[in-house]
C-alpha cells in the first residue's frame, strides 16, 4: 500500500510544483511549497479519514518529493536558458 502511495506522491510532485509556480508566480517559495503539498495530498489515493494519518506518516517523504521536483524544474529551466 505505501509503495503505491509513494509512487503517486513522486509522480504528482512534479505537477504540483508546476501548478504552484503558475498559480503563485509572485509568491514566496514557502507559499508555493504549501500549495504544492496541498495538491499532492489531495491526490493521495486513500479515503479521506485516513489521509491525515498518511500525511503524518509520510510528511518527510512528501517534502523530499517536492524538493526533488523543484530541483529538477530549476535544472530544466537552467538548461533551457543556456
Amino acid at each position: 500500500m505505501f509503495k503505491t502511495i509513494k509512487e503517486t506522491i513522486k509522480e504528482t510532485a512534479y505537477s504540483a510544483v508546476k501548478m504552484a509556480e503558475l498559480e503563485l508566480s509572485s509568491a514566496t517559495g514557502k507559499e508555493k511549497k504549501e500549495k504544492a503539498v496541498e495538491f499532492v495530498v489531495s491526490r493521495i489515493p486513500v479515503a479521506q479519514p485516513f489521509k491525515s494519518i498518511i500525511v503524518i506518516l509520510l510528511s518527510k517523504f512528501i517534502d523530499k518529493a517536492i524538493e526533488q521536483a523543484v530541483t529538477y524544474m530549476k535544472t530544466v529551466q537552467y538548461e533551457q536558458e543556456r
